[in-house]
C-alpha cells in the first residue's frame, strides 16, 4: 500500500508539472477571455485517459497498478475540471454568456470526443 501511494504521489506531481508547463505554453499563443489552455489540457487529458483505459481493458500492456497510477495519479493532477468550473463561473460573473456557453459546450463535447478518440487509437495500436 505504501509503495502504491508513493507512485500515485509521484505521478500526481508529474501531472501537476505537465499541466503547468502546457498551460503556460498554450497561454502564450492565445488571447482574449476564452480559457484555451484549460480546454487543451482537458481535451488532451481525455484523449490520454481513453487511450490508457482502453489499453488496460483490451490486453495486458498495462497492469492494473500501472493504469491506476497513470489514470488517478498523473491524469488526476493533469486535468483541470475545477479550473474549468471556476473559469466558467468567472465568465458568468462578467456576463460573458457567449464564452460561458461556448466553454460548457466545447469542454464537454471535446472531452467526450477525445476520450472516444483515445479508445479508438488504443484499439488500432492493438491491431498491430
Amino acid at each position: 500500500m505504501t509503495s502504491k501511494l508513493f507512485y500515485l504521489a509521484l505521478a500526481g506531481g508529474a501531472g501537476t508539472i505537465a499541466r503547468y508547463v502546457l498551460g503556460e505554453f498554450v497561454s502564450r499563443f492565445s488571447s482574449g477571455s476564452f480559457p484555451w489552455a484549460t480546454l487543451v489540457i482537458n481535451a488532451l487529458g481525455c484523449l490520454v485517459f481513453g487511450f490508457v483505459w482502453s489499453l488496460g481493458e483490451q490486453n495486458a500492456w498495462l497492469s492494473p497498478q500501472q493504469r491506476l497510477i497513470i489514470l488517478v495519479g498523473f491524469l488526476g493532477a493533469f486535468t483541470t475540471f475545477s479550473t474549468f468550473a471556476f473559469e466558467t463561473a468567472l465568465l458568468a460573473k462578467d456576463f460573458q454568456w457567449t464564452f460561458v456557453f461556448g466553454n460548457l459546450l466545447f469542454q464537454n463535447v471535446s472531452g467526450l470526443a477525445f476520450a472516444f478518440l483515445g479508445i479508438l487509437m488504443a484499439r488500432s495500436v492493438q491491431a498491430f
